[in-house]
């Protein structure tokens, strides 16, 4: 990685739970050495990136991060867009839906939604960056997204999740064909143990992915009825989120999807 590559990766090390990070642990989660690590935490704090807090010395997201998101949002308002749909698929399944946009070899959420109609439900963290091996939202944008997509991941390591996480590449190229055959991804207990999920791409103006949208649910409650609700309420909603954000359905897939349906 380069050099701006290494301090912008120390980013992604936030979340949800863990919302202040020190110099020690960031240095332990990147494996970079401690002076280079503080070199980048102090460029990234006189940027606005990350603000110090003065009495834990620990470092936590900067007014930077807020400015920018607000640029992004009011230029291109995908969350705002994405919103509704994801909502109303989310209340028809009782199941979370989530749309994940692509970051690199990644995908970052965008906006989830559980309708919060059972007790037991699917913990999903929005700044956790999902694997594309190990997701049925990674394993959609393989079969659908640049060309180039998979050959690059698989010349990584492909470290797994859960004891179901597919490593093996040739696997792997194996279930991307199939999805590109059903027009869907389906995984089980890939990314975390005891839930399954279902994807589908979603298009911007050029004829490759750009995200996904997903439904995911404990995998008790992933019965037959409930996969078959969900291969037909998926790609409509797919094809509704891409319309939103001003893109087309491939005619291809728009085919396969028909068949299926």
């Amino acid at each position: 990685m380069g050099t701006i590559t290494k301090a912008l990766s120390l980013l992604n090390h936030f979340s949800a739970s863990r919302s202040e990070i020190g110099l020690t642990e960031f240095r332990n989660l990147s494996g970079q050495d401690k002076a280079t690590v503080h070199r980048h935490l102090t460029e990234l704090t006189a940027n606005g990136f990350l603000e110090q807090n003065p009495d834990t010395k620990g470092y936590r997201l900067g007014p930077a991060i807020l400015r920018l998101a607000a640029v992004r949002e009011r230029l291109f308002p995908a969350r705002r867009l994405v919103a509704p749909l994801v909502e109303q698929l989310a209340g028809e399944l009782g199941e979370l839906v989530h749309v994940s946009l692509r970051e690199g070899n990644h995908l970052s959420p965008l906006y989830h939604h559980d309708a919060l109609i059972h007790g037991t439900r699917v913990y999903f963290d929005e700044a956790e960056l999902l694997p594309l091996h190990a997701t049925a939202s990674g394993l959609a944008m393989l079969a659908f997204g640049p060309i180039d997509l998979l050959p690059k991941l698989l010349k990584t390591k492909l470290k797994p999740s859960t004891g179901y996480t597919i490593t093996d590449t040739e696997l792997l190229k194996q279930t991307v064909e199939q999805v590109r055959n059903d027009g869907i991804a389906f995984i089980d207990q890939g990314f975390e143990e005891h839930v399954s999920s279902f994807a589908s791409p979603i298009f911007g103006d050029l004829p490759e992915a750009v995200g996904t949208i997903a439904v995911a649910a404990p995998t008790v409650r992933m019965t037959d009825e409930l996969k078959a609700k969900i291969r037909i309420s998926l790609p409509i909603a797919a094809t509704e989120v891409t319309e939103k954000l001003g893109g087309v359905v491939p005619v291809d897939l728009r085919r396969i999807w028909r068949d299926a349906a």
